[in-house]
C-alpha cells in the first residue's frame, strides 16, 4: 500500500512539474521576444538644425546683419518626433554682459514645416499661420547682430518641437515664449554662428 502511494505521489510531483514547465517556458519565450524586439527598434532619429547659410559655430556672413541686408537666414531641419503640433524657435546672444539679447522669435510654425527660407518677413503674422514676436530691439520678427566692437558674440538659434500649438498672439515678448513652451518641449535641436565688427 506504501508504494502505491509512493507511487501516486511520484506521479502527481511530475504532472505538476509538466505542467508548471508548460506554463512557465512560453512566458519566459514571450518575455524574451519582447526584450529582442525592444532591442532591434531603431531610436528616434534626433532633432537636427542646419542652415546653408553658414556651418554651425563658425562665422555669421554680414548679408545676415546689421553689417548687411540684416534679412534672416535659411534654415532647416529634419523630420520632429511623432506628436509634434507646432515649432519654436528662439535666437538671442548670451555674450551681451548685462542680459541675454533675444533677436528672433518666432512660434506656432506648422508641424510639416522643415524650413525656413532666407529672409522672413518681418511681420507679426506669416501667412502659414506662425507668428512672430518683438526681439529685444524693439521690431517684430528678425533682427541681426549688431554687437559692440570688440570680442566675437555667439548667436544661439534656438528650435524647439512642441507637442501643442502656444496660441500666442502676434508680438510675444521672450517671456511670453519660454513660459508657452515650458513642459511641452519633445525635442530640441541648436545651431550657433558667430559675429563680431
Amino acid at each position: 500500500m506504501e508504494d502505491v502511494i509512493r507511487n501516486h505521489n511520484a506521479l502527481i510531483f511530475c504532472s505538476a512539474v509538466l505542467l508548471a514547465g508548460l506554463f512557465v517556458k512560453p512566458a519566459l519565450q514571450v518575455r524574451a521576444a519582447v526584450a529582442q524586439s525592444a532591442a532591434q527598434k531603431p531610436p528616434e532619429a534626433k532633432l537636427q538644425l542646419t542652415s546653408s547659410s553658414f556651418e554651425d559655430d563658425s562665422a555669421l556672413p554680414a548679408n545676415y546683419t546689421c553689417a548687411g541686408a540684416d534679412v534672416s537666414p535659411v534654415l532647416a531641419w529634419n523630420e520632429p518626433p511623432a506628436g509634434t503640433q507646432s515649432f519654436a524657435l528662439v535666437v538671442d546672444d548670451p555674450d551681451v554682459p548685462t542680459k541675454t539679447v533675444i533677436h528672433w522669435l518666432i512660434y506656432d510654425l506648422p508641424p510639416a514645416t522643415r524650413a525656413l527660407p532666407e529672409g522672413v518677413p518681418t511681420k507679426a503674422k506669416l501667412p502659414d499661420g506662425s507668428r512672430q514676436g518683438k526681439n529685444d530691439h524693439g521690431k517684430i520678427g528678425y533682427s541681426g547682430p549688431c554687437p559692440a566692437p570688440g570680442a566675437a558674440h555667439h548667436y544661439f538659434f534656438k528650435l524647439y518641437a512642441l507637442d501643442y500649438q502656444t496660441g500666442l498672439k502676434p508680438k510675444a515678448t521672450a517671456a511670453d515664449v519660454e513660459k508657452a513652451i515650458k513642459g511641452h518641449i519633445l525635442a530640441e535641436a541648436e545651431l550657433i554662428a558667430r559675429f563680431k565688427h
